[in-house]
């Protein structure tokens, strides 16, 4: 037998995706015809309606993040998110090979000459799991809802924005009509709601849709059941067009500590576990029947300043240390960050040095800062820095600005994240030489004092798709809550108007090479202000059973990631051990997982720089 994830609470200030967010991804439209037919051939390891023989199969995930909520107008993190890719279709989908857009929701899209106006063909073959058909209509309901209800645009909103109207003018027929061009439109991550259960919900803010079991869904699985910080159950949706899953029931299991869920995996007691150390991916490489995945990674690993929680009313809150609002505290501190030394001794190898926003996967997009522009570790400049600027070291060996104040900063940690514990006492190290004191601050759930405002810096990470509109959107200023008592999309509370007029661009730009250009000026932007510092990319680090899992597929396919793919494709398309010593006629056969090359980044925009997002997102994370 085969055998993480809390649930939210009631509240109308939206959660933030934080650390592991989902990236939303989009496609450059660029690699998109006006009159674009979309491909109809089904990914790699297509798994068949087939039942398991015998007592039944259970594949379990160990996870260790939180559900923020149930609700896909709410839910960010990337556990939740990536719930939702296996519950909901989407409109379009990404291959698992090569991320290209594949059918989803819709089989087929075409745009007017003018890029304003979409027509999507709803499939025929999709139904809702309690029986009914879904349609375009369903589709325009779940995009009207996000534009008219700001709370049903918590988690995707920036997709809505520039639609103007959204119809469905027969049962198979979408038609989306914009403000301006969108370079999103063959890859708008929402999940599709059926309209006959969700128009009954009245406050989208409060509804975390976790009350009544089965959820109602037209995605592969069907959610079942679900306990706060325990476990989600899923079982296959027999009716899916694709053809359901060979497991007969997938868990999500919580687990707050990683030994244990590693523990839990020597044991055969869980299937899968991502997000591994490298102290525990070693012990795992000589496991009986345990295969070690090594990828490079999606996800960034960052440092965050709180630059001044702010509002879009103009209201500021929460009690971040106002030296972080000066460029040259901010740039003191990330000169006083020993990126290779992270990567060496913290991720052990695991990893690939961060300057940028993007991770080198995503070619295309990816962006080195310039010899004149890089800031190397240097603690010598970085004393010099704060010296220029007024911040002096007092008897006591502290830096103090011209007010007195000391500098003593915190940062918010991830008590689950061991990689956050151990590079903060690397920052106490670094930066104490320079006299700045660091309070690491590790916490089960960092998301309300960062919503509130009320840290200095935190551990950021966010789950970049292959086009990263969406994880570049959280930085603008039209994110920001609306009132310190609303929360907005923002991440950071970053609010920079040469940020915005590049997102703006690249928003518009349907020339796939002026856009990724665009995309690194905005990381470019990013670096020069000092309130994001990239430390690293960590690859995939992730294991599995081979005595419960026969195959399984990986995305991309060369060197590809499990957890929190940009599609359904990991847990749809695995085969259980039992079932394929029962039937080993090959009819959905998985990619077998290797240990992945140390390094291989897929480059240009034919493979993974045509698409966008949460994410994943954060996410979305």
């Amino acid at each position: 037998m085969v055998t993480k994830v809390p649930s939210r609470p009631a509240a109308p200030r939206r959660l933030l995706r934080l650390f592991l967010a989902t990236g939303v991804a989009a496609t450059a439209l660029a690699a998109v015809p006006q009159a674009a037919q979309a491909d109809q051939a089904a990914p790699p390891a297509q798994a068949t309606a087939d039942d398991a023989k015998g007592g039944g199969t259970t594949l379990t995930v160990a996870v260790s993040q939180s559900i923020d909520s149930l609700s896909p107008f709410l839910a960010q993190k990337l556990t939740s998110t990536s719930i939702h890719r296996l519950a909901y279709e989407y409109l379009t989908n990404y291959d698992a090979k090569d991320a290209r857009t594949v059918p989803g929701l819709a089989t087929a899209w075409t745009s007017s000459p003018d890029k304003l106006t979409w027509t999507y063909t709803i499939r025929k073959d999709s139904t809702w799991s309690d029986g009914k058909q879904a349609t375009a209509e369903d589709a325009a309901w779940t995009f009207n809802k996000m534009m008219t209800d700001p709370n049903a645009a918590t988690a995707n909103g920036s997709f809505t924005s520039n639609f103007a109207t959204v119809t469905a003018t027969d049962p198979q027929t979408l038609v989306i009509r914009l403000k301006k061009p969108q370079a999103t439109m063959t890859a708008l991550d929402v999940p599709i709601v059926p309209k006959h259960v969700w128009e009954k919900v009245g406050d989208f803010s409060k509804f975390n849709n976790d009350q009544q079991f089965p959820i109602v869904g037209n995605g592969p699985f069907v959610i079942t059941d679900f306990k706060v910080d325990q476990y989600i159950k899923l079982k296959p949706n027999k009716t899916f067009w694709r053809g359901a899953p060979k497991f007969d029931e997938l868990v999500f299991k919580y687990y707050k500590d990683g030994d244990a869920a590693v523990a839990a995996l020597q044991k055969g007691e869980v299937s899968f576990v991502p997000n591994l150390t490298p102290a525990q991916a070693a012990a795992l490489t000589s496991q009986k029947n345990v295969k070690v995945n090594d990828a490079p990674g999606r996800r960034f690993f960052a440092i965050a300043t709180n630059p001044g929680a702010r509002s879009q009313d103009g209201k500021t809150f929460g009690n971040g240390h106002k030296a972080l609002l000066d460029p040259a505290v901010r740039k003191a501190l990330f000169l006083a960050v020993d990126r290779t030394t992270i990567v060496d001794k913290v991720f052990q190898g695991h990893a690939v040095e961060g300057e940028g926003y993007i991770p080198p996967r995503f070619g295309s997009y990816f962006w080195k800062p310039e010899a004149a522009q890089k800031r190397a570790y240097d603690p010598a400049e970085a004393s010099m820095v704060l010296d220029a600027a007024g911040y002096r070291k007092n008897a006591d060996g502290k830096r103090v600005g011209k007010d007195g104040k000391a500098l003593d900063f915190r940062i918010l940690c991830h008590a689950t994240d061991p990689n956050d514990k151990a590079i903060g006492k690397y920052l106490q190290e670094w930066w104490g030489k320079l006299g700045i004191g660091l309070t690491v601050e590790c916490l089960d759930s960092v998301s309300d004092p960062w919503v509130k405002g009320d840290y200095d810096l935190a551990f950021d990470g966010w789950s970049v798709n292959p086009d990263p509109d969406y994880v570049l959107s959280i930085h603008t200023c039209g994110t920001l809550p609306a009132t310190p008592k609303d929360s907005g999309a923002t991440d950071n509370f970053i609010c920079d108007k040469e940020f915005d007029a590049l997102y703006a661009q690249q928003a518009v730009e349907y020339d796939a090479a002026k856009r990724a250009d665009l995309v690194k000026k905005m990381q470019s932007r990013l670096y020069d202000t000092g309130y994001m510092n990239v430390m690293a990319y960590p690859n995939a680090l992730e294991a599995y059973r081979t005595d419960q899992i026969k195959s399984i597929t990986t995305m991309p396919e060369a060197a590809g990631n499990l957890w929190g793919q940009d599609g359904y494709w990991s847990w749809w398309s695995a085969v259980p051990m039992a079932q394929a010593e029962d039937s080993e006629d090959g009819s959905s056969t998985g990619v077998i997982v290797g240990i992945a090359a140390a390094v291989i980044v897929l480059v240009g925009v034919g493979v993974w720089g045509a698409r966008r997002r949460r994410t994943t997102a954060d996410d979305r994370e």
